[in-house]
């Protein structure tokens, strides 16, 4: 039997755990952190920066970390409007 994973995606950080025998063990991030801040960044050099490192570059890059995408998952373009001018980062339709 292949292995099962879980992910638990929260707007703020984000677990990762996979089930050995009948109880699920959390997979540590490569800060050794059951938690994973649940942000994105791209870099102006191309590199996808993940986690706590996305987060601390944040405020010197902006426009291009991404968080709190929980909050426009599954919702129309119409609906989140408003919340598309909380957010530094540009959001499109998908």
């Amino acid at each position: 039997m292949g292995k099962i994973i879980g992910i638990d995606l929260g707007t703020t950080n984000s677990v990762v755990a996979v089930m050995e025998g009948s109880e699920p063990k959390v997979i540590l991030n490569e800060e050794g952190s059951r938690t994973t801040p649940s942000v994105v960044a791209f870099t102006k050099d191309g590199e996808i920066l993940v986690g706590q490192v996305a987060k601390r570059q944040a405020i010197a890059n902006p426009e291009n970390t991404i968080f709190s995408v929980k909050r426009f998952m599954g919702r129309s373009i119409d609906e989140v409007s408003e919340e598309m001018k909380m957010v530094p980062y540009k959001v499109e339709k998908g």
